[in-house]
């Protein structure tokens, strides 16, 4: 398990304390984090688009965690006899924890090979290759509810020397309600924002030429994992001649949800640990109604006498 710390900077001023917190990943892309104009442009055409973003936050009540194992021997029935001899024991422990399940995978069973050379008295050495033994890859499937458990699995599997936590995947039973909650709150928020801009402009979109589309996007925890390297280099002005032996920097993982900043509406917005995110989007095009203008109706202009104008409608509509 990866673990994040957090450099922490109190600053007291009089009787006032004020803690900043930043992470270190903050050395390496401020311009990412300091975003903070409103990007507004205005439609190209007569069309209006209203939209609606959602983001809804779900912890999981079930996980599954893949390990991977790998074991060589000499012949088939070495490899098969030494992968059982840190499976068996290993998977009789874990189903002793509770709501525990496993599976085994198979995943590969190949031949390994070596280079022997092949000896010539008056030319140069050909190396061949030669069946060395077997390379058996299986991954190991452990399905469980709490998340504390998974320290307990590492410790167990780590006895018989299976230390590849490959992925740990995320699941709810919730899905599908939070999807119908999110549509409900993004209908009501839509046509409230309908309503508002008709009175902002005075008019009705109720004849108006409408098109509607949504969607959904869910994002895993497996996917929402970045790297950061941090270090400060030296300010030392070292001649080009100078040796210069650098020390290779530590490369870690952290969690990045999406945040909730740009979202008209959010159904648990705090995250203290990994969690399933569901953002779901409505929009509505809407092409302003025009004057319809009857086929049926002409004008006429009529010049008086007098020099005047004037604009008759005449109604060519036969009256029966």
């Amino acid at each position: 398990m990866k673990k994040l710390f957090f450099t922490f900077l109190t600053l007291s001023f009089s009787t006032c304390i004020m803690a900043q917190v930043s992470g270190n990943v903050n050395y390496r892309d401020q311009q990412s984090y300091n975003n903070n104009a409103i990007d507004i442009n205005f439609p190209s055409d007569n069309t209006i688009v209203v939209s609606v973003k959602g983001l809804a936050n779900i912890k999981a009540d079930a996980y599954t965690a893949i390990f991977s194992i790998t074991q060589n021997g000499k012949t088939t029935k070495e490899v098969n006899e030494l992968m059982d001899q840190r499976i068996t024991p290993s998977l009789t422990e874990i189903k002793l924890k509770k709501s525990a399940e496993t599976f085994v995978d198979m995943i590969s069973f190949v031949p390994v090979y070596e280079y022997e050379a092949e000896k010539k008295v008056f030319n140069r050495k050909t190396y061949n290759e030669i069946p060395a033994g077997f390379e058996l890859k299986k991954n190991i499937h452990i399905k469980f509810t709490d998340p504390n458990q998974l320290n307990e699995f590492i410790a167990i599997l780590s006895n018989y020397e299976i230390y590849d936590l490959v992925r740990v995947d995320y699941f709810s039973t919730t899905l599908e309600t939070i999807k119908k909650e999110m549509m409900t709150k993004a209908k009501l928020l839509i046509q409230e924002k309908l309503k508002n801009y008709q009175e902002l402009l005075g008019e009705t979109f109720i004849n108006a030429e409408k098109k509607i589309t949504d969607g959904f996007i869910i994002n895993l925890p497996v996917e929402m994992y970045k790297s950061y390297e941090v270090y400060n280099s030296s300010s030392l002005n070292l001649k080009k001649a100078a040796n210069i032996n650098q020390v290779n920097k530590s490369v870690t993982l952290y969690y990045q949800p999406v945040f909730n900043k740009d979202f008209d509406f959010v159904i648990n917005s705090t995250v203290s640990e990994p969690v399933i995110q569901i953002q779901y989007e409505i929009k509505i095009a809407i092409n302003r109604e025009k004057k319809p203008v009857s086929k049926n109706d002409k004008e006429f202009i009529l010049v008086t006498p007098n020099g005047d104008l004037k604009t008759l409608n005449m109604n060519t509509t036969k009256q029966n």
